[in-house]
């Protein structure tokens, strides 16, 4: 990709072409050449949108809940983009990408874009390319991103460090609610949403909810609201944007939002440079090798694992300092 097709996209995002915004988050997913200097150009007209993340585990209506709050945020008249982090097939590496199907009603929409994501054996139920493609929907012009995630269970803690707002939903009946409440996953609830609430249990699980919050050391960010939905009648869908309103609000008196946007911007470099590390010793032949032989001395004892890695270390920061991707 050339340097003047790259501008070329980048002010066509900024412009809020659907098309480029589709073609950039590709270009960026697949780390394309060009793709660095592509959100080198976007990154500086993001960081204005409502970044909303929704998590909770297989069956509690995530998808759902997600259509009902787009539609919600449109009778607003504000542009909404849905990122739906999908899990990535161990066998044929592929990802199951259901949500645009499920999320049809919106497709003739300009306002809303939607876009599934394969997870690419990324812990934590994001795909490292997420937050690239938040980016350029908030440099775009959506303002409001909600992410789906996997639903992967008590490893979904991960939406904390990508989102302003966290919703957890859960749903009764499933058999998993004191372990969710056990593995931590409700601990990073800026909102409960009890789905599926014209089910028995309803009660009983909002009861566990607030008893966990009575029993919870003080937390930095606000107290989270609980707010009951059937996403698929749309019932509580407008309580529950007001209540991510509201979180927002307590969060910026408070204090908090900005420390947690930087926090954000922290999580995230840290992740990037992790990753080209990993890359350089997995697929870099240099790498690969510096790799391999500095495994082979920890085997034959030669070296401890702590002075292996400084060692690796070194020899990337090495290659760094040349100039090498």
């Amino acid at each position: 990709m050339t340097p003047q097709t790259t501008v070329g996209i980048a002010a066509r995002v900024l412009a809020g072409d659907v098309g480029a915004v589709a073609r950039a988050i590709s270009l960026l997913e697949d780390g394309a050449p060009g793709a660095r200097s592509l959100l080198k150009a976007i990154h500086p007209h993001a960081g204005r949108s409502l970044i909303v993340g929704v998590t909770g585990a297989p069956g509690a209506g995530k998808s759902t809940l997600v259509d009902a709050l787009a539609a919600s945020y449109r009778k607003e008249g504000r542009r909404v983009g849905i990122i739906a982090v999908d899990p990535t097939s161990a066998f044929s590496g592929g990802a199951v990408l259901g949500d645009r199907i499920r999320m049809q009603r919106h497709s003739s929409d300009p306002g809303v874009f939607i876009r599934s994501m394969a997870t690419r054996g990324h812990f934590g139920g994001l795909s490292r390319a997420a937050s690239d493609a938040a980016d350029v929907l908030d440099a775009a012009g959506f303002e409001v991103i909600l992410i789906e995630t996997v639903g992967v269970g008590q490893d979904e803690v991960e939406i904390v460090r990508a989102a302003d707002c966290v919703l957890v939903v859960l749903v009764p009946g499933l058999g998993d609610d004191v372990q969710a409440i056990k593995a931590g996953l409700l601990e990073i609830a800026d909102v409960y949403v009890l789905n599926k609430a014209d089910r028995d249990g309803i009660d009983r699980l909002e009861s566990e909810i607030r008893t966990m919050l009575s029993l919870s050391e003080e937390r930095e960010r606000p107290r989270p609201e609980i707010v009951r939905t059937v996403a698929t009648e749309a019932t509580g869908i407008d309580t529950l944007t007001a209540a991510v309103g509201s979180s927002l609000a307590a969060s910026e008196r408070a204090g908090t939002a900005s420390a947690r946007r930087r926090e954000r911007s922290r999580w995230r470099l840290v992740d990037l440079v992790r990753e080209r590390i990993l890359l350089w010793a997995a697929n870099d032949a240099e790498g690969e090798r510096t790799l391999e032989v500095t495994a082979d001395r920890v085997f034959r004892r030669e070296i401890d694992p702590y002075e292996a890695a400084d060692r690796i270390l070194g020899a990337f920061a090495a290659r760094a300092g040349k100039g090498a991707p």
